[in-house]
């Protein structure tokens, strides 16, 4: 198993890895990563061996780092060669990131059955470098063709945590988990695990307005911003957080949410099925973030608001959408439409087909 750099890699892995567990109680499982990256902690703390890389990716701006690109990556594909060497795999499964690059390209050209993972609705560098190698790529979004040769790809969705599949029933723990006011329509704040500067100034600046909205908040500010913001829970109607460890009550207690656009939030979101205002990263590689939330607006499912548009968009978009029970019932509906729950068992199907192939 080999991917990394950021949790949209790595969990996808974690996830994948413990479903072939679950089928194989006798296989053995070894994660490649890259150095000094989140994997190296996370990995082990799941339960896995890892291997790490002296790799990491080519800045997208004139960058003195980018000299030592070539011997990285030089030195990556020989160690790459090394492992797969000693470790004798059946399989290779890569889930993106720079760090899945050396050692499934190694793996695809010595004839090591091999598939990757594609969690963005467009496609990384990494995942586009493969395609043409491996053997079978799996994507969570349609049309994806234009990036990968149509033979290889099998539609399965992101793997998800399983624990917000069935959400409904647990609204009333939920409500009374987070202490809410039951007789009051709910915001979920997101902005992924470290925070979004710009969601949460956005948030703060909206309180008097969500206030005259009759709406109650639970904001998740991240660790980063959480002593920034932590004085606004004496404000009535208003929790913060700086994370939620149980997402699962979270999603339950919510009637609406807001939240960025990384591929994992956008999959778990289309399973949940509540009506949501993505405000996507403009900061990230090649605007995934942007280019995920698009593809289920233009679905009719979820409110989509680039960060220079708040100023503009943001109050009348969201009085609209709380204001109408039939809107909110609409992009929910649309929404559940495009959920894969079972990404984990479609991608390890996959994997089993390739195992047996021989």
């Amino acid at each position: 198993m080999s991917g990394g750099g950021t949790g949209g890699h790595i969990y996808p892995a974690i996830a994948i890895a413990n479903e072939l567990k679950a089928r194989h109680p006798q296989a053995r499982f070894l994660f490649v990563g890259a150095k000094d990256r989140m994997e190296m902690q996370k990995v082990p703390k799941a339960g896995y061996e890892i291997e790490g890389l002296w790799i990491s990716g080519v800045q997208r701006n004139l960058n003195l780092k980018n000299l030592a690109f070539p011997f990285k990556l030089i030195h990556s594909l020989s160690k790459s060669k090394r492992i797969l060497k000693q470790f004798q795999p059946d399989v290779v499964i890569g889930t993106g990131g720079y760090a899945s690059a050396p050692l499934l390209r190694v793996a695809s050209r010595k004839g090591i059955p091999s598939l990757i993972q594609e969690q963005n609705s467009y496609a990384g560098i990494a995942n586009k470098w493969l395609a043409k190698t491996v053997n079978t790529i799996c994507v969570a979004y349609a049309e994806m063709e234009k990036f990968f040769p149509k033979d290889k790809i099998v539609l399965t969705g992101n793997p998800v945590r399983q624990d917000i599949i069935s959400i409904s029933e647990k609204r009333e723990v939920a409500i009374k988990h987070f202490d809410l006011d039951p007789g009051k329509k709910t915001l979920l704040v997101l902005g992924g695990s470290l925070g979004a500067r710009t969601i949460n100034q956005l948030v703060e600046q909206s309180i008097p307005f969500f206030q005259d909205c009759n709406v109650q908040v639970i904001w998740q500010t991240g660790a980063y911003y959480f002593d920034m913001y932590k004085r606004h829970n004496e404000t009535k109607g208003i929790q913060v957080h700086d994370y939620l460890y149980q997402m699962d009550l979270a999603y339950a207690a919510a009637d609406i949410v807001i939240s960025r656009a990384g591929a994992l939030s956008v999959s778990e979101l289309c399973i949940v099925g509540k009506p949501v205002i993505f405000i996507p990263s403009p900061n990230v590689a090649e605007d995934h973030q942007n280019k995920n939330a698009f593809a289920v607006a233009k679905e009719n499912a979820a409110v989509l608001i680039e960060e220079k548009d708040l100023d503009i968009l943001f109050e009348s978009e969201f009085r609209i959408l709380i204001n109408s029970e039939a809107k909110q019932n609409e992009l929910s509906k649309n929404i559940k439409q495009l959920a894969k729950p079972m990404a984990a068992k479609a991608i390890a199907d996959e994997v089993d087909k390739l195992l047996n192939s021989d």
